[in-house]
């Protein structure tokens, strides 16, 4: 056993560059899923076409976000700790893959004005819940595939390949399902079928472009012990690593930091694709322009901020990604014109990358080598935890003030709140 009830049998790095590389891809096949469904395409159809009006359409959309990250938040630490004590990861990311793209291809029989709005949010709840909580376990795979000095580079490598697959899917949507007049396929656009067709498409997706993962990124051997015995095992070690932490000071100030700021990049995710087709009546060949846009910068910004990670260190990176984040955010709240709204958020996508690798390689850096794995659980939890408040305070707010851009001004809270709770965090200059 590892420190801290990890099991051994897999040194850092063991994956080789095949490894690696298909570690990356799967970032590839699952980013269609938030690309697609939860931020552009998919969610901009509901709130416009499905639900009763808009407004009620982003508040059921914001509660199903909501309560898919409760879920998660829930159940992921006792899950992680089963996996850590049982050994093998992959088993899981590939249950909870499977359960998304069984939920996303549901969302077809999502109709316009369809009398079972409940059913539709509850196949875009549970495929959001599998997509959310697989994802904990493939990122806890990182320390153990990727060699120690290595780990920030990978972590940002992963999200640039993740952000040009979303903007891949986008654009064979938009090439292949929406532009087309008249659709292919024998679609037929008075029943939106070339819009829902997006679900099958991204289910698709997902599961031809996640087998290289499955395929030749290495898993850590099982550790032969029973269901039963890997759960008692876990919730003894899930007890005690959170004790453990009150010695960690700084460490659990910037799982604090990361927990609130996370909540605001969640949120912008979530509702971004609907705030700019309701405010800025954005049609879905638009959004789809601006979602290849936004990723566009997105995967240009992940790459390049890997090489500032390298020079200036994780936590000023961090922060200067948040403030422009929130600076170029506050712009988008005041303008009117859509020439505006893209010339303020375009440029948002260079900084959103970085906001997350660059805290994917932090907690690498400040982690106890003796502690990585738990620290490494703890992290994803921390992304997680409060994952529901964020599209929740959007969705009351919105709700009550009857305005969307009432209710996006809250992000720049979270945003602001992680942002001065990251400052004083201290940093070692090398790396792990």
């Amino acid at each position: 056993m590892q420190a801290g009830g990890g099991v051994a049998g897999q040194q850092p790095g063991a994956a080789g560059r095949k490894g690696l590389v298909a570690w990356c891809t799967f970032d590839w096949a699952n980013s269609a899923f938030p690309t697609v469904i939860v931020t552009f395409v998919f969610a901009a159809y509901f709130t416009k076409a499905v639900a009763a009006d808009e407004i009620t359409g982003t508040s059921q959309w914001s509660f199903a976000i909501s309560l898919s990250m409760l879920v998660t938040a829930l159940l992921s630490p006792l899950l992680g700790a089963i996996a850590d004590h049982g050994g093998r990861r992959k088993p899981w990311v590939g249950g909870f893959s499977l359960l998304m793209i069984a939920a996303t291809g549901l969302l077809w029989f999502a109709v316009p004005k369809t009398p079972d709005v409940f059913w539709v949010l509850c196949c875009f709840a549970l495929a959001n819940f599998a997509f959310e909580t697989g994802t904990v376990f493939y990122n806890a795979m990182l320390p153990s595939i990727a060699p120690p000095a290595m780990i920030g580079r990978v972590s940002g490598w992963g999200w640039g390949v993740g952000y040009v697959g979303g903007l891949a899917c986008l654009a064979v949507a938009l090439l292949l399902l929406i532009r087309p007049d008249p659709p292919l396929f024998g679609l037929d656009p008075a029943a939106s079928e070339q819009v829902r067709a997006t679900a099958l498409l991204v289910a698709a997706w997902m599961a031809i472009f996640s087998l290289p993962f499955f395929l030749l990124t290495p898993d850590r051997p099982g550790s032969g012990l029973s269901p039963r015995e890997a759960t008692r095992r876990a919730v003894a070690s899930l007890r005690n690593t959170v004790a453990d932490l009150r010695r960690y000071r700084q460490i659990a100030l910037f799982l604090l930091a990361h927990m609130i700021y996370t909540d605001g990049l969640n949120t912008l995710f979530a509702v971004g694709g609907i705030y700019a087709a309701v405010t800025f009546e954005m049609s879905f060949d638009q959004l789809l322009l601006f979602g290849i846009a936004l990723n566009v910068t997105a995967g240009a910004g992940a790459f390049a901020f890997g090489w500032v990670d390298d020079a200036i260190g994780p936590k000023p990176t961090v922060l200067i990604a948040l403030a422009a984040i929130g600076v170029l955010g506050a712009a988008i709240l005041l303008v009117e014109s859509q020439a505006l709204f893209w010339a303020f958020a375009l440029p948002i996508g260079i900084f959103l990358g970085p906001a997350q690798s660059a805290s994917r390689s932090l907690m690498a850096r400040i982690a106890p080598p003796e502690v990585t794995t738990e620290m490494f659980g703890l992290f994803a939890l921390s992304g997680k935890a409060t994952a529901f408040l964020g599209p929740a305070v959007f969705g009351w707010v919105t709700a009550l003030a009857g305005s969307q851009r009432i209710g996006l001004s809250t992000i720049l809270v979270f945003l602001a709140i992680g942002a001065a709770l990251l400052w004083p965090v201290r940093v070692p200059r090398t790396g792990t």
